[in-house]
């Protein structure tokens, strides 16, 4: 593989065994599709992820952005001529190669696992009438073109949510998912959207009213939801709408009226665009709640409601990596029958994520951040620090900006959409290494590259510190998490130390011993600890 913009006159390179040892410094190849920046208007884009085509294949003159992709684009050519279907190089399963559908009842040719084993084998846990996990997308009979956009978005075999979600969701029945983030929620339910949509399109070709209605709670969330939908959708019919709040409604309302399979947005945009506009949402057959714990628990739930009355009893799926069993009782209220999907511990952070907590002073904060940033053996770029006010990441940012010299800008809520857009492509492009966030960033994000989340500002609620150290791994990636903590936090101290201990972390002296969290080490448990009663 040579590169081509620049061309550095690299030798060809085939596999990642031919790499150098070095790679990933300085101007080496890159390796991962993940390592590679988003393309800019007018650069040329890899023909397998659409990122910067950096890179020229030797075999085929095709742009492409690393090494993982010059080997997908060489797999997809050997695949289609292959003769007989000849076997691949073993590195990748590609997602079209024949599988099994697995079941409980069919084991007879011994050739695969039943379901229970491989729902054992993957931490799949499951309640009510489930359909078994599949292996590969092919198991899934999606359409040829579908496939052919799940492959080139670099998905070569379903994530162990995937594999039970997907072909649940397809059935039509509602459907309840709790999985890390970074486990492959977005994809787990948009795959099957968009197989449903195609195959009615094809079947009533009237006018094109909406399908499926997806709700998040940020415009961060909508916008990066709906780019994955169009990514998958590309070349079938299936057009989606963007629905939020700081851009123009106009223009919003004219794009559904032109005919959308698709919308995707913010409860508030959403109830505004129901409350002024005639909409008819008559076909809608599915409705989508990402992140469902905060939608149904904070002042969205209002907002969800009257969305959902305003739909024709459609199929509900709800995805989020915490939950409650309160919440779990809410949502069989809004959909009943829901069959619950969890992989691996719910409420519990992401293994891959290694947590470091630090008891820090709340006057010493800003200075212990410094000095993380400031060291090269602790600060891991890009990095996002999480803290709990708009002013505070203001403040904070300039700060860093001052006391480092590292450039830092700040993401909230108050910023303009074209802000907020232009901060979040210039982090994921690398201009920026260091980004201040309220939570608008802590739920759903896919902040590629990111390995390292820094809590500044402990969250009140345990289930938001998960979902912000979630944000260092993607995909099952190893991250670092680290978190501030102080008697300011006694209101989740048990919690934590909880979440701490479950993923292997040490617990600070002082958290150990503090008054606040007398009794929990000899109770076991958090449920078991001792109200203090100062």
């Amino acid at each position: 593989m040579t590169d081509s913009h620049p061309n550095h006159n690299d030798p060809s390179l085939a596999t990642e065994a031919d790499a150098p040892e070095d790679a990933g410094e300085g101007e080496d190849v890159k390796l991962r599709s993940r390592d590679q920046r988003l393309a800019l208007q007018g650069e040329p884009k890899c023909v397998i992820c659409g990122r910067y085509g950096e890179y020229i294949c030797d075999e085929t003159d095709d742009d492409v952005c690393s090494l993982e992709c010059k080997q997908a684009l060489l797999c997809r050519i050997a695949k289609s001529l292959a003769p007989f279907g000849s076997l691949l190089p073993p590195e990748k399963i590609p997602i079209a190669d024949e599988c099994f559908y697995v079941s409980d009842a069919d084991n007879k040719s011994g050739t695969a696992p039943m379901a229970s084993d491989l729902r054992t084998k993957l931490d799949i846990h499951v309640k009510g009438d489930v359909v078994a996990p599949v292996l590969s997308f092919s198991a899934c009979n999606l359409p040829d073109k579908l496939l052919h956009n799940i492959e080139a978005a670099g998905y070569y075999m379903p994530t162990p949510v995937q594999m039970q979600a997907i072909p649940a969701a397809l059935t039509g029945k509602n459907v309840l998912v709790l999985a890390n983030t970074g486990s492959g929620k977005s994809a787990s339910f948009l795959i099957p959207i968009v197989s449903r949509c195609v195959i009615h399109r094809r079947q009533y070709v009237s006018e094109k009213k909406p399908l499926v209605m997806v709700l998040t709670p940020t415009r961060e969330l909508c916008i990066q939801v709906e780019e994955h939908a169009k990514m998958l959708g590309k070349g079938l019919p299936f057009k989606t709408a963007l629905v939020v709040g700081g851009e123009a409604m106009a223009g919003q309302l004219y794009r559904i009226q032109q005919g959308v399979e698709l919308i995707v947005g913010t409860p508030g945009r959403l109830v505004d665009l129901l409350m002024k506009h005639e909409i008819d949402l008559d076909d809608v057959m599915t409705f989508v709640v990402d992140e469902v714990d905060c939608m149904l628990q904070r002042g969205f739930r209002d907002q969800v409601m009257k969305i959902y009355r305003a739909l024709s009893q459609p199929q509900v799926l709800m995805y989020s990596a915490t939950m409650s069993n309160d919440l779990e009782k809410m949502i069989n209220t809004l959909a009943k029958g829901t069959v619950v999907i969890s992989v691996g511990e719910p409420n519990r952070a992401n293994k891959a994520v290694k947590q470091l907590a630090i008891w820090v002073e709340s006057k010493q904060k800003k200075q212990k951040l410094f000095d993380i940033l400031a060291t090269k053996k602790h600060f891991k770029p890009p990095v996002v620090v999480y803290v709990g006010s708009r002013l505070g990441a203001d403040l904070l940012a300039n700060a860093i900006t001052v006391a480092t010299g590292i450039k830092a800008v700040s993401i909230h809520g108050e910023k303009s959409m074209k802000e907020r857009r232009e901060i979040m492509q210039s982090f994921c492009m690398g201009e920026v290494p260091v980004v201040v966030a309220t939570g608008v960033l802590g739920r759903g994000i896919d902040l590629l590259g990111v390995r390292q989340v820094i809590v500044f500002d402990m969250p009140n609620s345990i289930k938001e510190y998960v979902h912000q150290i979630g944000r260092a791994s993607r995909m099952g990636e190893e991250g670092e998490g680290i978190v501030f903590v102080n008697e300011e936090n006694k209101n989740v101290f048990a919690d934590l130390i909880d979440v701490l201990k479950s993923g292997g972390a040490a617990v600070p002296r002082e958290l150990a011993n503090s008054r606040y969290t007398t009794g929990f080490f000899s109770g076991g448990k958090a449920s078991k600890k001792r109200k203090n009663t100062r």
